[in-house]
């Protein structure tokens, strides 16, 4: 499974490259096209797992004044 990271930025929030600093610290990979990131996950992962790892990432952008939509699906 893969979740991908949609951010939105905003001109008074965190530097884009402070961002980019702290998903990578989460595992998080920058890419380019519709998402900004790219987080690949083992072969098994429950939603209360993607739930908890979504709150991991609400902590890890508090402070900056951005805003995300995570879409996490299975492996094509």
């Amino acid at each position: 499974m893969k979740s991908y990271l949609i951010i939105w930025f905003n001109s008074e929030g965190g530097k884009p490259s402070e961002v980019n600093q702290r998903l990578m610290s989460l595992g998080f990979k920058p890419i380019q096209g519709t998402h900004d990131f790219v987080y690949e996950w083992g072969n098994h992962v429950d939603v209360e797992e993607i739930l908890r790892f979504g709150d991991k990432v609400q902590v890890t952008l508090k402070g900056l004044n951005v805003m995300f939509k995570i879409e996490t699906v299975k492996n094509m």
